[in-house]
């Protein structure tokens, strides 16, 4: 089975009421620890209203976080591209590619936040057209290309960029809904997709049509497209049991739901649950359930079955909240790193193998334990000293030695 990356999407959606400072370095903080556990991907989002997503620019924040790590991949989640003229966005991922030592990733769409673009003064309907003019003009510019072009929201005028990403390739990758718009333009422009939709019920059902709509885009293009490119959202907390998960995720989960998702956003449909139990049930436990609240082989479990259900992608990536407090929340990261990606990835196959060969083959290394003895045997003074030995005393010496001899049964033969 190819290997699964795993990755972290920051929107952000923190509380109103807590110190921005204070929540900046702790976005930074997460981007350090994830590195050190070995994730792949980090995504960050571009919001301008809503008080809860209050990071405007992922460029300038990526570029702090590519100091403070270094392997990790670091990608725009999404630069909403009808927000912005397409040379500046191009210039800006190539600072942020040279910056980070040629990990970035860039990531666009067209603009979640509908009060967004109200404040641009955008027309919604023409946000996704934008984006796909403008990923074609951003992808002439990074190739090095010298672009004239003219639209009815921008102008460029022998513009060439100056300077090339690090990369040779920098990977591209469009966000996607239930909507086909972001698998059709992926496949268009023959790039990656991440799918934001699949923390729903409705999106993970609909994934393995939404990738039939990129193939079939591509095919119409004459590009292509490849599973390993795309990245699917799901949003977990995991703990040592599902009773601590739980407890850990309730108050921060109803907050998040009622202040957010309802009292904000107000999202169609989108009702207030009446106490944190309803929360985490409703949520993690119902037959409709998107999110998985519990242990790390719950968290298996559910990756295991998106992938079935999607027929395979390249990176599952994980959705950062604020449900449960900073401590257990870098907990859960840190467990899924230790326990879900090791398993997924059939990193302890061989371990595994290994110790039941040792456990059930016993009488195989019997013959070690003789040459022992009979070394022992051999020599009187060694004989001697057996008489005295109790095996205790050699015990923590020895606990890893598989051909450790029964010396109290040595003893008792030699005295017959």
């Amino acid at each position: 089975m190819p290997r699964l990356n795993f990755g972290a999407f920051l929107a952000p959606h923190h509380p109103v009421g807590e110190h921005p400072l204070l929540q900046f370095r702790r976005d930074l903080d997460l981007v350090e620890q994830l590195d050190r556990l070995g994730y792949d991907e980090f995504w960050c989002g571009e919001h301008h209203s809503s008080g809860w997503e209050m990071i405007g620019s992922p460029e300038m924040f990526l570029a702090a976080a590519g100091e403070r790590s270094k392997r990790i991949k670091l990608a725009t989640g999404v630069i909403s591209l009808p927000y912005h003229h397409p040379f500046n966005v191009a210039q800006r991922m190539v600072q942020l590619d040279w910056m980070t030592g040629g990990r970035a990733i860039f990531g666009s769409g067209p603009g979640a936040l509908a009060s967004d673009a109200h404040t641009l003064g955008i027309d919604p309907m023409v946000q996704r057209d934008r984006q796909d003019e403008a990923i074609g003009v951003i992808r002439r510019l990074l190739n090095g290309e010298r672009v004239t072009a003219k639209s009815d929201w921008f102008t460029l005028q022998d513009a060439q960029l100056q300077l090339l990403p690090m990369q040779e390739e920098m990977p591209f990758a469009v966000a996607s809904q239930i909507s086909p718009s972001g698998m059709t333009l992926a496949g268009k422009h023959g790039i990656g997709v991440i799918s934001i939709g699949s923390m729903s019920s409705e999106g993970l059902s609909a994934l393995a049509t939404q990738w039939g709509f990129a193939e079939a885009a591509a095919k119409k293009h004459g590009t292509t497209v490849d599973r390993k490119d795309w990245r699917v959202l799901l949003s977990w907390h995991i703990a040592e049991t599902r009773e601590k998960a739980r407890a850990e995720a309730r108050e921060g989960l109803l907050r998040h739901h009622n202040q957010y998702i309802v009292g904000t956003l107000q999202r169609p449909g989108a009702k207030p649950f009446s106490d944190p139990d309803e929360a985490v049930d409703k949520t993690a436990f119902s037959a409709e359930a998107a999110a998985t609240i519990g242990t790390p082989d719950d968290l298996v479990a559910r990756i295991k079955s998106v992938l079935e259900v999607s027929g395979g992608f390249g990176t599952v990536v994980g959705f950062v909240h604020d449900w449960a407090n900073p401590e257990n929340t870098m907990r859960s990261w840190d467990m899924v790193a230790r326990y879900v990606v090791p398993e997924i990835n059939g990193y302890l196959a061989g371990l595994r193998q290994s110790q039941h060969f040792v456990a059930t083959n016993r009488s195989v290394f019997d013959r070690a334990k003789e040459a022992i003895m009979a070394k022992i045997s051999e020599n009187e003074a060694a004989r001697a000293a057996l008489a005295v030995t109790t095996s205790g005393r050699l015990g923590n010496l020895a606990a890893s030695a598989s051909n450790m001899p029964d010396l109290e049964k040595a003893r008792t033969e030699a005295a017959k």
